[in-house]
C-alpha cells in the first residue's frame, strides 16, 4: 500500500521532497539519509546516515560567502541537530581534503566531542594542521584507505578509490539494516590518471551485489562529454615552459596537488628553480613533499631572497590567486604591492585554472593589471588545455551510474539546476523517475527493507555565518544592518535634554556617514533637525522615557529622509542627559594628595 502511495507522483518527474509529495511515516526500524549541507549549493558538504541510536556523518565542509554577506568569513551548516543527538554519533568520515569537505571540522569539534574521526592520509595531514592553527589539541584521527572497514552495531562501512584533483580521494559504501548506500564523494574518471586509478572492479562488484541508494557528485552535470585527462594538461604546461624565455609565474589551486606537482616537474625539466608563494600553497606543498606526492629534491627550491640573484629564464614562481582573491599572492603581484615580486616586461603569467562561477570579474581585473604591467598572460582555452576539472562530466556520471546500478538515486553536491540535470542523466541510464529524489538540505529519505521513500521529516539546516572565530554564528539582523549601512549609510541624531525638568535644551545635531554628501545637503539636514526638534518639544510636554524619545526621533526622521532621498539609512539616536552632567560637576572633588599624608608645602624662596 505504501509503495503504491509513493508512486502517485508523475512517472516522468523525479520526486522533489520540498513539493507536496506523498510521504511515509517514520518507524524506529527505518534508516534515514539526509544532508545538512551540499544540496542546492556548492560547498559545506555534510551528509548523515541515521539508524535508531547511531549516526554516521560523511564530510564536514564550509562554503565561502558571496559578496552580499558583508564581513562573513565562512558559511557552515547548522549543527544543532547533531548537538542534540551527539550521543548517537559513531563516526565522522572524510572523503578527501578539500575545504568544502573538511573546513567545518574545527567548528564542529568546538560544539561536539566526536571520538571516531576517519580520513585518508592527505586529508588527515591537512585537518591536523587546521586543528593546530585553531589550537584544538588531543584530537585523534584514524587514517583510512580503500582497504579499511568501520563497523558499528548497525552499520558496516567500506571504501573505494576515486580520482579527484587531490590525492587520496575515497568513495564510501554504507551497509545499513535497510539497504546499501553509496556516496561517491567528489570524483571524475580519468583513463590516464596522475596518481592512483579508480577502483572500477569494486564499483562494478557493488553494482552486481545491489545498491539501494546512490548519492553522487553533481557539480559538472551540465557539462557534456568526458573531461580531459590530467596528463593532457601536463603536456600543455611542459610545452609552454619549453617555449617561454623569460620569468614564469603560474597560478593554480593550492589543493590541486597533482597539478602543482606537474608544474614543478615541468620547471625542473626545463632547468628552472622553483619559488612557492602564498600561505595555502606553501602548506600544501610542504605536506605533499612529506607524504611523497611531490618528489623533487630541495636543491630545486629557492627562497624569495634568492630570486634577484637568478637569471629570469631560470625561475618559475608558483603562487595562489588563480580566482582573483584580493589578498592572494598573484593579486598583490598585479597591484605592485608584493614584497618580493614585481612584474617586469617579458614575464609570462599562466592561469592553470578556470574561474569559479562568480569570480570571472575578479580574475579579469587581475589579468588586465598584469597585462598593463607588461606581462604576457595565458589563460585556459580550447587552444592550450591549461586546466581540467576534478568533477565528473555527464558521460562520467553515466559511467558511475552504469557501474553502481542503483535502485534509487539522490544527486548531491550541487546547485538546484545541477541536481536536476544529474537526475535527467540518471533517467537516461535507466533509473525510473519515481526512484530519483531531488532533495534540499534537511530533507530526509527513509530506507525500509531495501526500498526508499519520501519522509515528512525535516532537519533544521539554516546557514550559520562565521565572523572571525565566532562559532555561535552571526544573527541575520547583524547582516541586515551591514547591508543597510553598505547601501544607505548612517544618520546619528544627538539630542541634549534635561530629564529633571523634562525638556529639550537645544536643537538636535545630525551627523551623517555614507548617506549624503554633507556640504551639498546642509538644507536637508537643517530641515531634519528642526523636524526632530519640533516633534520632541511636543512629545516632552508630558512625562517620557528614553525609549519613547528614541522612537519619536526614528518615527519622525525615517519617513522624512526616505521621502526626500528615496533611501533608508540606519538612524541612531544619541541622548545626552544634562542633569547627570550637572550632578557630576557639582560633586565636590577629593583632594589630589594621597590619604593620610600631608599635602606638599609651598616652595620657599631660596636664601641664596
Amino acid at each position: 500500500m505504501e509503495k503504491n502511495k509513493k508512486h502517485e507522483k508523475l512517472d516522468n518527474q523525479p520526486i522533489e521532497l520540498r513539493n507536496e509529495v506523498p510521504t511515509v511515516e517514520y518507524r524506529s526500524t527505518d534508516t534515514l539519509v539526509y544532508a545538512l549541507g551540499g544540496m542546492n549549493e556548492v560547498g559545506k558538504n555534510m551528509y548523515c546516515i541515521e539508524h535508531y541510536d547511531e549516526i554516521i556523518i560523511i564530510d564536514a565542509g564550509v562554503m565561502f560567502p558571496e559578496d552580499d554577506l558583508l564581513g562573513v568569513d565562512y558559511v557552515i551548516p547548522d549543527f544543532s541537530h547533531l548537538v542534540r543527538n551527539q550521543h548517537k554519533i559513531k563516526a565522522l568520515i572524510i572523503t578527501h581534503g578539500h575545504e568544502d569537505h573538511i573546513g567545518g571540522i574545527p567548528f564542529l569539534l568546538q560544539k561536539i566531542k566526536i571520538k571516531n574521526i576517519y580520513a585518508p592520509k592527505f586529508a588527515k595531514a591537512l585537518i591536523m594542521r587546521k586543528l593546530e592553527e585553531r589550537r584544538l589539541k588531543n584530537i585523534h584521527i584514524e587514517e583510512i584507505t580503500s582497504k579499511s572497514k568501520i563497523q558499528t552495531n548497525h552499520f558496516i562501512v567500506g571504501f573505494f578509490n576515486t580520482i579527484h584533483s587531490i590525492p587520496d580521494s575515497l568513495g564510501v559504501l554504507i551497509n545499513t539494516p535497510n539497504g546499501r548506500v553509496v556516496s561517491t564523494g567528489d570524483f571524475k574518471f580519468d583513463l590516464t590518471p596522475v596518481g592512483s586509478n579508480s577502483d572500477y572492479q569494486i564499483m562494478s562488484y557493488m553494482g552486481e551485489i545491489g545498491v539501494t541508494l546512490l548519492m553522487s557528485d553533481s557539480t559538472n552535470s551540465g557539462v557534456s562529454g568526458f573531461s580531459i585527462s590530467e596528463k593532457t594538461v601536463a603536456k600543455s604546461i611542459l610545452e609552454i615552459f619549453k617555449k617561454t624565455e623569460g620569468r614564469l609565474i603560474v597560478a593554480s589551486f593550492a589543493s590541486n596537488v597533482y597539478r602543482v606537482n606537474q608544474i614543478i616537474e615541468a620547471a625542473v625539466a626545463c632547468g628552472r628553480k622553483v619559488a612557492i608563494f602564498g600561505r595555502s600553497m606553501e602548506n600544501v606543498v610542504t605536506i605533499a613533499r612529506k607524504l611523497g606526492h611531490i618528489n623533487i629534491p630541495d636543491k630545486y627550491f629557492v627562497n624569495p631572497n634568492e630570486l634577484n640573484h637568478i637569471a629570469a629564464d631560470k625561475i618559475c614562481i608558483i603562487c595562489t590567486g588563480s580566482q582573483g582573491e584580493p589578498l592572494a599572492a598573484l593579486s598583490r603581484i598585479a597591484n605592485g604591492t608584493h614584497r618580493h615580486i614585481k612584474i617586469m616586461p617579458g614575464d609570462t603569467v599562466v592561469f592553470s585554472s578556470n574561474p569559479i562561477p562568480g569570480n570571472a570579474q575578479s580574475v579579469s581585473g587581475v589579468v588586465n593589471r598584469l597585462t598593463r604591467a607588461g606581462a604576457n598572460v595565458l589563460v585556459n582555452s580550447p587552444l592550450n588545455s591549461l586546466h581540467t576539472t576534478g568533477h565528473a562530466s555527464q558521460e562520467e556520471q553515466k559511467l558511475m551510474l552504469q557501474l553502481i546500478k542503483p535502485k534509487y538515486f539522490m544527486p548531491m553536491h550541487g546547485e538546484y539546476k545541477m541536481l536536476k540535470q544529474h537526475a535527467n542523466t540518471a533517467m537516461q541510464t535507466g533509473v525510473p523517475a519515481s526512484n530519483i529524489f531531488i532533495c534540499a538540505n534537511g530533507d530526509a529519505i527513509l530506507l525500509r527493507d531495501g526500498e526508499a521513500y519520501a519522509s515528512g521529516i525535516r532537519i533544521p539546516t539554516d546557514d550559520i555565518y562565521v565572523d572571525g572565530n565566532d562559532t555561535s554564528g552571526l544573527s541575520t539582523a547583524v547582516l541586515k544592518d551591514r547591508k543597510i549601512l553598505a547601501d544607505n549609510g548612517l544618520v546619528s541624531v544627538i539630542v541634549t535634554i534635561d530629564s529633571k525638568n523634562n525638556k529639550i535644551l537645544c536643537r538636535p545635531s545630525i551627523v551623517s556617514r555614507g548617506f549624503v554628501f554633507i556640504k551639498e545637503s546642509q538644507t536637508l539636514l537643517k530641515e531634519a533637525e528642526m523636524l526632530v526638534y519640533d516633534a520632541l518639544k511636543k512629545k516632552m510636554q508630558g512625562k517620557v522615557t528614553f525609549g519613547e524619545i528614541k522612537n519619536t526621533i526614528k518615527s519622525t526622521l525615517e519617513p522624512f529622509l526616505y521621502r526626500k532621498t528615496q533611501r533608508n539609512p540606519i538612524v541612531i539616536p544619541v541622548i545626552l542627559n544634562q542633569r547627570n552632567k550637572e550632578a557630576k560637576e557639582s560633586t565636590p572633588r577629593k583632594p589630589s594628595h594621597p590619604k593620610n599624608k600631608t599635602a606638599p608645602k609651598p616652595a620657599q624662596k631660596s636664601s641664596l
